[in-house]
């Protein structure tokens, strides 16, 4: 007798009828590719002359400004605080805290290597989602030193000071110790961006905003240090680091060069295709540019970008396409020869094997004597 066909594995109401339903369209993400390929972003990149680049960067700086929430902010007295110092081979850590804006406190971990010339050449690093800034510094999750730089961001704070770079490694809003007391309660691990990422755009205002605010008061931070070199600033990051890290490099023309690992893409194959965080979203920066223009921002400055061919969230195919056109931005700017991309045989990871050495040439890392 003839056997019945196997049953379809039900996926909801369309199981079994989905073909009888010719182009009717229920794919949400279908729908805003066309979208997406119907809008003409109004600040795209078209110059063909450094000046006119130069007018476009003016512009569109504004522009993402505006869209990330504005920078109109208290610029409040940092009251840095030293809660910890302690010594490693090759460098010592400093524990601290300082406002950024009035009711909003940040934690870093300052790294200054002993093989430093003072005043140091000094990187802002930006963790990527996780446990937070203890993940870049070497602090396991039980608070307890680690010398294997484990996990997927390999204790990058450390590879800057083992560079010869003096490292400040801040706590982005949401992460690790600056997160909300529900969540915060429920572990290292248990994530937190949501509630205050939403809260933002309620406000009419983006977490990327508020974690670049923070960069920007770091280097003023920075700038308190006599040890440390304010006129010779980076910024590194990984993953959501790296989306802190391009915003802050395109809108804080302090940092002098920046390195983003994990992260360039477009935004129409990774956050507008992909699940991704809600911290990463900007409202209504698609009708304006795409995430290669944020990044031609940063130009001339030095940019370097690592992006894994393995990533499942930030497809590799469309990193590579955005940095074409990054590149390209340089190149009206005469500096291709600052802009760099490596990609490399792996998944979400930082890297760093040339990543690293790139933005301790372009800040002139140098030896003490």
């Amino acid at each position: 007798s003839a056997q019945a066909p196997a049953a379809q594995r039900y996926i909801g109401p369309l199981t079994d009828v989905r073909a009888n339903l010719g182009d009717r369209g229920f794919d949400p993400v279908a729908r805003t590719r066309e979208q997406y390929a119907a809008t003409a972003r109004r600040l795209r990149f078209e110059a063909r002359t450094r000046v006119d680049a130069e007018g476009w960067q003016t512009a569109l700086r504004a522009k993402v400004t505006e869209l990330v929430g504005g920078f109109a902010y208290e610029r409040s007295p940092l009251g840095p605080i030293v809660l910890e110092m302690r010594a490693f081979p090759g460098y010592r850590r400093e524990k601290i805290v300082f406002d950024s804006r009035p009711g909003v406190s940040v934690l870093a971990y300052v790294l200054v290597p002993a093989s430093a010339r003072p005043p140091a050449a000094t990187m802002i690093c930006v963790p990527g989602h996780g446990r937070g800034v203890d993940d870049i510094v070497g602090i396991d999750e039980h608070g307890a030193d680690r010398i294997d730089k484990s996990g997927y961001q390999h204790d990058f704070a450390i590879q800057v000071a083992e560079a010869g770079m003096a490292a400040v490694a801040i706590e982005p809003m949401g992460f690790g110790c600056r997160r909300d007391p529900i969540n915060a309660q429920k572990g290292l691990a248990q994530k937190a961006c949501d509630p205050v990422a939403g809260g933002a755009l309620m406000l009419g205002q983006t977490l990327i905003g508020w974690r670049v605010w923070d960069v920007m008061r770091t280097i003023d931070y920075i700038a308190t240090r006599p040890e440390l070199d304010a006129s010779r600033v980076g910024c590194v990051g990984i993953s959501g680091g790296g989306t802190t890290t391009l915003f802050a490099a395109a809108l804080e023309p302090r940092i002098r060069a920046a390195m983003v690992s994990g992260y360039l893409n477009t935004f129409r194959d990774s956050v507008g295709s992909l699940v991704h965080c809600i911290d990463n979203y900007v409202p209504g920066i698609l009708t304006w540019a795409e995430m290669h223009d944020v990044a031609g921002l940063v130009a001339p400055r030095p940019l370097f970008i690592e992006s894994g061919e393995k990533d499942p969230i930030f497809p590799v195919r469309a990193s590579v396409e955005s940095f074409d056109h990054v590149r390209e931005i340089y190149r009206v700017f005469g500096a291709a020869d600052r802009v760099e991309q490596e990609v490399f045989p792996a998944e979400h990871v930082f890297w760093g094997k040339r990543g690293i050495p790139f933005v301790a040439r372009h800040l002139d890392a140098r030896a003490a004597v």
